[in-house]
């Protein structure tokens, strides 16, 4: 009996290592797989879903953007599914609720939602004294205007189609999808440094079709369509991946993604044509720097808390901590 015992042993310790790792390899293929494929299940449903009605219609013209709001609030709202769903298959276990991976938390809310800003804020310090500069009352004026708007004008905007899908709508749809419910659906499979990266993938390839619509109304050239709808928007992407996976909150994201939709790209063409570009091309070199300086210190997790999103990676996720 102790014979047959020994050779069954030996037989497991030789069998081990040809098909434990094999095996363990496989396993970690298909749930990369199904990472992957739950991402673009996503992507597609959200583009898709922009197209559900047909009309030959501008893209602002606001019974559109009313359809296409209705579209994509749906699948902002079908997201926490798929993230279920994703748990599900993947039978993974873990202590934080759907919601609380996707960065829909309190603990640490109202450090989540002004630190970040000021930091967008901060690079965009160029673009914010040039709009100074050429504010007709000054740089008070401007201050004035931020500090205490108008409330009519805020009235005029809220009842903006275009300014609603812009502000409000996109940022707060597409945060929740492409940086909420995909990044949870990334981790595991690539890490988090990796998933920061390749996350954006996602979103820059649903803002191209954008280039249909330009093209079809000769608006742009496809050069420049493409630059625009996918290096910027999955570069700007990264950053807000990075923001998510520092904080663990959505909220950061969305306030940056409207803030940076209601400035939009940097003009550094018109700052070099300005009567004071040496005092413009100062205060762009000096956001960019200052930026990458309080980068890490202000979505250190410090502020934030336990992150539930790294629970899903290695202990030594380095973006987490």
């Amino acid at each position: 009996d102790m014979l047959i015992l020994n050779d069954r042993s030996n037989v497991s310790v030789m069998l081990e290592p040809e098909h434990g790792p094999a095996m363990q390899v496989e396993h970690t293929r298909t749930r990369c797989w199904v990472c992957v494929l739950s991402c673009l299940l996503l992507a597609c449903l959200y583009v898709g879903s922009l197209y559900v009605w047909r009309s030959s219609l501008h893209r602002d013209h606001p019974s559109l953007i009313k359809r296409r709001c209705a579209s994509v609030l749906l699948v902002s709202a079908l997201s926490p599914a798929v993230v279920k769903a994703w748990i599900r298959i993947l039978l993974l276990q873990n202590d934080a609720s759907v919601w609380e991976l996707m960065g829909v938390r309190l603990e640490g809310l109202v450090p989540a939602a002004v630190l970040p800003l000021l930091l967008t804020m901060v690079f965009y310090l160029g673009p914010l004294v040039h709009s100074a500069m050429d504010n007709p009352a000054g740089f008070t004026g401007e201050v004035q205007e931020l500090i205490s708007p108008d409330v009519r004008s805020w009235m005029l905007c809220v009842g903006d189609a275009v300014w609603l899908r812009n502000q409000v709508v996109a940022p707060v749809t597409e945060e929740l999808v492409f940086r909420g419910a995909m990044l949870p659906m990334l981790v595991p499979c690539t890490g988090p440094t990796a998933a920061i990266f390749m996350a954006p993938l996602f979103f820059g390839v649903a803002h191209l079709h954008h280039i249909m619509e330009q093209r079809r109304l000769n608006q742009d050239s496809l050069g420049y369509s493409v630059t625009l709808f996918f290096l910027y928007t999955t570069v700007f992407g990264a950053f807000t991946s990075f923001i998510f996976m520092r904080t663990g909150h959505v909220v950061g994201p969305v306030l940056c993604h409207s803030f940076c939709n209601s400035q939009g790209l940097p003009d550094i063409r018109s700052a070099l044509r300005h009567p004071q570009r040496s005092a413009l091309l100062f205060s762009y070199l000096t956001g960019l720097l200052v930026f990458l300086v309080l980068l890490f210190t202000l979505t250190d997790p410090f502020f934030y808390g336990a992150i539930p999103v790294c629970s899903l990676a290695a202990p030594a996720a380095s973006a987490c901590y």
